[in-house]
């Protein structure tokens, strides 16, 4: 009995150490481009590197419209670059906002070694240059999937105008749990990106868009989030939607033409909303 005890002991530590070694290969999917690569879209925009720290890079594309309302700093997914990220941004330019999509480190262009705390201090340094460009009240943070853990960090710890989540999650470890129960991922994790927490300290108003028969991130998890911080939140499913296809469905661009030309309020009890000082 002992040497099946042993036998199994050894293999569930084999698993926890593969997957502490492997985990960043099953989080993150980057297309990696050249820094030359030469971007070609047929709306007006700018590239721009941001210098975070030595020898790190960010890379970015900003998307201009004339006389912009504001301008929309866009975290996007796991996978891919802003090379193809890109598309997404007339979903704002529509709207008469300027958008700005970076790509994370390792991602396109953007180099450094990704970190948890140190991809918050490149959101940061990032957010502080667009202050530079546009008042604060006219700055819009938008996560999508993965990036909604770094816009609600960056959120908190700004006043932005406002905050839309695409499809979030409600941590990290909660939804890697859904497959690895059994393992002790509060030691193996090296990203945890809790939106759970960060929410609830975010001082503006709050939107969460999610398809309701996503299987990616459940839309459960969105209900839960919104808990976290139910006087400033405001949960808008889409019905049908699932997890990559939410722009194909015409209530997820009504619903953000909406949110962006405040035509779609959230509710919010009158202390908090004297307190925040809205």
């Amino acid at each position: 009995m002992w040497t099946y005890i042993a036998i199994g002991f050894g293999i569930y530590i084999l698993i926890s150490t593969i997957v502490f070694f492997v985990q960043e290969y099953f989080m993150f999917h980057p297309e990696k481009l050249p820094e030359d690569f030469e971007y070609r879209f047929d709306v007006p925009f700018e590239e721009h590197f941001f210098d975070v720290e030595e020898g790190v890079r960010i890379n970015g594309l900003h998307f201009k419209v004339n006389k912009p309302k504001g301008i929309v700093i866009y975290f996007h997914g796991n996978t891919r670059s802003i090379k193809g990220w890109s598309k997404y941004a007339k979903d704002f330019t529509r709207n008469d906002y300027d958008v700005l999509i970076i790509d994370y480190r390792g991602f396109g262009k953007s180099t450094g070694k990704r970190q948890e705390k140190a991809m918050y201090r490149d959101s940061q340094y990032i957010y502080n240059q667009v202050r530079g460009w546009f008042p604060e009240d006219q700055i819009i943070i938008y996560g999508r999937s993965m990036g909604s853990g770094f816009a609600a960090k960056l959120a908190s710890k700004n006043r932005p105008r406002m905050l839309i989540l695409d499809a979030p999650y409600y941590s990290f470890s909660q939804l890697t749990n859904r497959w690895l129960f059994f393992l002790p991922l509060s030691i193996l994790l090296k990203f945890h990106i809790r939106t759970d927490i960060w929410i609830k300290y975010v001082r503006c108003p709050v939107y969460i868009i999610h398809g309701t028969k996503d299987s990616l991130i459940p839309y459960r998890s969105s209900v839960k989030l919104r808990k976290e911080a139910p006087l400033t939140t405001r949960l808008i499913p889409i019905h049908g939607g699932r997890h990559n296809d939410l722009p194909t469905f015409k209530e997820y661009h009504n619903h953000l033409s909406e949110i962006l030309n405040d035509k779609h309020d959230v509710i919010f009890d009158k202390g908090l909303r004297d307190h925040l000082d809205f």
